[in-house]
């Protein structure tokens, strides 16, 4: 009984942490990785916890329906590639070279950080204002 809710759990939250994980790909900025990172972190301890229940039944035996020794074994399998997606991600946080990084010298000011507050720059050559 818990391990279909927990399964069910497990993808609907998986689901969320790859949406944000698109995200962060198409933002490419330091706090679409934290997001991603921790939705990440959450999907997995819920999957975690449907594998542990997962086991549990296999463990047990008896008789179960083809569907649920389906399910078992994909929760076994979505643990482990969950578990990848997780170290991938995660890779950005120490590294500049596998994401935006933590330790970048511009973080929290922005791309602009050197450049004066008060001027705007030059206008182009051909732009009109309507």
């Amino acid at each position: 009984m818990f391990f279909l809710i927990f399964s069910i759990m497990a993808g609907v939250v998986g689901v969320a942490s790859k949406m944000a994980g698109g995200f962060h790909i198409r933002a490419w900025r330091n706090d679409s990785l934290a997001a991603a990172g921790s939705s990440s972190l959450v999907a997995w301890a819920i999957t975690a916890l449907a594998f542990g229940l997962a086991c549990k039944e296999i463990g047990i035996g008896g008789h179960r329906g083809w569907r649920l020794r389906v399910l078992e074994g994909l929760i076994i399998i979505l643990t482990f590639t969950q578990l990848l997606y997780i170290l991938l991600i995660h890779a950005g946080v120490f590294s500049s070279k596998y994401g935006p990084g933590y330790r970048d010298s511009d973080y929290a000011l922005g791309p602009g950080a050197g450049a004066d507050p008060g001027h705007k720059g030059g206008v182009a050559v051909g732009s009109r204002v309507q």
